[in-house]
């Protein structure tokens, strides 16, 4: 592909972060030295939320809970009515850019639904339903009203919220975002510190896993130099919200 478009007229390559995408960037940037292989953002910080997912047991365990019930509940049309009439028609699944990344937001849709699914888990149409009745139903019962699994619940959206914003912002298309990257990722771990009153101990794991992807993975030439030439890093612009 660089043969074909010229060397000269390239200045940087961007793939995805499986380990063959990145021998070859690392290869290619043996044999051009004025181009930049560069792994994709959106990857990269959707890596983070599936590592912090699959490795941190409490938020491995909400998002088993919450995809459990909310798998049940999406694949009965009646139990998705009643529970439409109980969230005043607000879902609990909403599509976002990655797997991961529809996963944490449902489960925080789950979070935010807390008392009206409560009510209708104790309510007498759930009673009398169908629904009400198997070993699937009382475990959606059983995990409604314990306050564990909500308490894990909060814990991982706290965690895990900010970071699903900086996915947003380098997934979309209102501004390029090479020049806003490092500073996202700063403030999303403060934005995780401040929300656990800054107890290290309950956001060690995920600040590992955060630095790790960060090292072999943002920690770019172009995403540095597009940081310090970025006015907005350095000079506070109060327009700069507002302007195209």
């Amino acid at each position: 592909m660089v043969k074909e478009v010229g060397a000269v007229n390239v200045i940087q390559i961007i793939t995805d972060n499986v380990s063959a995408y990145v021998k070859v960037g690392k290869l290619l940037e043996s044999k051009r030295p004025h181009l930049f292989w560069t792994p994709c953002k959106t990857h990269c910080v959707d890596h983070i939320l599936e590592d912090i997912g699959k490795q941190i047991p409490k938020v491995k365990s909400s998002l088993k809970n919450c995809m459990l019930l909310n798998g049940f509940i999406y694949t009965h049309v009646g139990l998705v009515n009643m529970m439409r009439k109980f969230t005043n028609q607000r879902n609990l699944r909403r599509p976002a850019i990655t797997r991961f990344a529809t996963s944490f937001i449902t489960l925080s849709q789950i979070h935010k639904q807390k008392g009206n699914l409560r009510k209708m888990i104790l309510s007498k149409e759930w009673a009398e339903s169908k629904w009400g009745k198997d070993d699937i139903r009382k475990k959606m019962k059983s995990y409604f009203m314990q306050n564990s699994f909500w308490r894990n619940i909060v814990y991982t959206v706290k965690l895990t919220r900010p970071l699903v914003k900086v996915l947003r912002m380098v997934d979309g298309e209102t501004k390029p975002t090479m020049g806003y990257i490092y500073e996202a990722m700063d403030r999303a771990k403060e934005a995780i510190a401040k929300r656990f009153h800054n107890k290290k101990e309950e956001y060690k794991k995920a600040f590992q896993i955060i630095d790790q992807r960060w090292q072999c993975q943002l920690h770019r030439p172009l995403y540095a130099a597009g940081h310090y030439l970025n006015p907005e890093t350095f000079y506070d612009n109060q327009e700069s919200a507002s302007c195209e």
